[in-house]
């Protein structure tokens, strides 16, 4: 039995995307406030409480997060730890079902519970830190999750069945919590969300993505402002204005088109066509010539044959993406696509052309890579292994993007910011020099 000068241990273990993230960090910050000794170790058992924050987006996410639950419910078993709770995009999907499986869980919570988790644990929720988080990534980048939810109907999605409607954080409160973030020490700021495009309908009656660029904008000590997660469909063209007058906007916008074939972009009910995503594309390079753009694909969908999939190689092809990922399709029980679509491309089939997208891709950012030997490229140092500085570019994002491997016999400190040569280009990371 802990005694009153002891400080309770809690483990906050985060799985998922950045919007998770946020979460977690909410969580902890409200935690800490109460005098609770927090730790974000995802090996950890030796502690009094386990939260596990859980994904549940696709098949591999949701078996990762049950494979997490099990863990710790063993230890739990083992008497390593006494308490074991459960949040997040899983919980909230399945919750009957875990209660049911997985009894040791003390307690299981959906997503936007926060409050209801402080107060099971004993503690006070406390209104006046909303905005406030303990960051768990390094201090001088910060996500910043400017709504909640996604009204828009994609077949193969699942977000609106856990997350809800599309909730736009106000402008002010974004500002406030931004000015936070870089009072204690923020230099790049993410804004994600499950989709950027549409931030202000619900609460302004208008897209104001543009009018919030300009705000955060005026937030000394920021000096990189970072978009993820934009919706093609109805895509805010001002956004583009503000890119090209404001220098704190990183010429960077990931934007996840899924696919490019007529017949699979109507099944998946992502409201552009063909032609209109080129056009877009089109647009983006001409307004911000020197753009870099990620976007997110997604193969082996049902009405995805041989003449679809060659589409989406051309696509790739013609349009030469920075930066590129692509999953396999996983058919979501009580979304539109699975109630309405067999899912017919066997499993081998979507790896095999997940595989050759990327093995395209490879090339493609190599070439990239390689046109960026002999120049010069602002760089934030994230962070040192052994002799070697890693950073990034303006053209990369933490965790997804390219690295920049420093070799130098000068004393740099993360977080901050130095021109480097690129001297050397490879698949997916660059080797650079400091220089002055």
């Amino acid at each position: 039995m802990k005694t009153k000068a002891t400080k309770q241990v809690v483990n906050v273990i985060t799985l998922g995307c950045s919007k998770n993230v946020v979460d977690s960090e909410s969580l902890m910050k409200q935690l800490e406030s109460n005098g609770v000794h927090v730790v974000f170790d995802s090996n950890r058992d030796d502690v009094d409480v386990v939260i596990v924050n859980t994904c549940g987006f696709i098949q591999d996410a949701k078996e990762e997060s049950i494979d997490t639950i099990l863990q710790f419910a063993q230890a739990k078993e083992q008497g390593k730890l006494s308490q074991l709770y459960v949040m997040g995009c899983l919980s909230e999907r399945y919750k009957p079902a875990l209660q049911k499986e997985i009894p040791d869980v003390d307690k299981f919570f959906g997503v936007n519970n926060i409050a209801d988790i402080v107060k099971t644990l004993g503690y006070n929720f406390k209104d006046n830190l909303l905005g406030e988080r303990l960051l768990t990534t390094p201090a001088h980048y910060a996500y910043l999750k400017i709504s909640e939810g996604c009204d828009r109907q994609c077949a193969f999605c699942a977000i609106p069945l856990i997350r809800g409607k599309h909730q736009s954080q106000s402008l002010e409160n974004l500002v406030q919590e931004a000015t936070h973030l870089a009072n204690k020490g923020v230099k790049e700021l993410i804004l994600i969300a499950q989709d950027l495009s549409y931030y202000g309908v619900d609460r302004y009656g208008k897209q104001r993505l543009p009018e919030l660029l300009d705000a955060l904008c005026e937030i000394p000590g920021l000096e990189w402002i970072r978009l993820h997660y934009a919706y093609p469909a109805g895509f805010p063209k001002e956004v583009l204005r503000a890119m090209r007058e404001q220098e704190k906007i990183c010429n960077y916008l990931d934007i996840p088109f899924q696919h490019i074939a007529d017949p699979v972009l109507k099944k998946m009910r992502r409201g552009i066509t063909s032609r209109q995503t080129y056009e877009l594309i089109e647009r983006f390079r001409s307004e911000v010539p020197h753009l870099t753009l990620r976007t997110t694909l997604l193969v082996g969908h049902p009405g995805e044959g041989e003449a679809e999939f060659e589409a989406l190689l051309d696509f790739v092809a013609r349009t030469r993406f920075d930066r590129l990922g692509v999953f396999t399709y996983s058919e979501e029980e009580d979304t539109f696509g699975a109630r309405n679509y067999p899912d017919v491309v066997p499993p081998e089939v979507k790896q095999e052309r997940a595989d050759r997208i990327m093995e395209l891709q490879q090339g493609i950012s190599m070439e990239i890579n390689a046109a960026k030997v002999g120049t010069l490229q602002k760089t934030i140092i994230d962070r040192k292994e052994g002799d070697l500085y890693i950073g990034r570019t303006e053209s990369d994002s933490p965790e997804v993007d390219n690295e920049v491997i420093i070799q130098t016999d000068d004393r740099l400190k993360v977080g901050n910011f130095y021109s480097v040569e690129i001297t050397e280009a490879h698949d997916f990371d660059l080797m650079g020099s400091i220089k002055g």
